[in-house]
């Protein structure tokens, strides 16, 4: 679940990666949607606190942004190649503000970047006997 410079276009991605079938890169099962339209719809949406939210269970990940799914991935597709499912397994959450993008210079980014995190929160269903 990211914000996202693609070729100087703000974009929001909200993706899936696993081992893919030759065993050595990445299967992507990505989401693309240009910034401009949620701007179009509020002008001052990038002014506004947003709620990202995962819905992970033991069939499928959702991803949302303000209550709109922007992906789903069932977890009977999220196998590698030796039959592992990374999805189903313990993890931890990673807040990350990359400076100088993906494999880019910090140096010609920004000098002064705002990124405030209003709160993270974590519920797990209890499991029934």
């Amino acid at each position: 679940m990211e914000f996202y410079r693609v070729k100087d276009v703000p974009i929001i991605l909200a993706n899936y990666a696993w081992l893919s079938e030759n065993g050595r890169a990445a299967k992507w099962d990505g989401f693309r949607k240009p910034l401009a339209e949620f701007n179009a719809k509020d002008p001052d949406w990038v002014k506004k606190y947003h709620v990202w939210r995962m819905d992970w269970d033991k069939d499928s990940i959702k991803l949302f942004l303000d209550d709109r799914l922007l992906n789903c991935v069932s977890l009977l597709e999220t196998v590698n190649p030796d039959g592992f499912n990374p999805f189903l397994q313990p993890h931890y959450l990673l807040l990350n503000l990359a400076i100088g993008g993906n494999g880019g210079n910090p140096a010609k980014s920004v000098t002064t970047i705002k990124y405030e995190v209003d709160w993270v929160r974590v519920y797990q269903k209890l499991a029934r006997h």
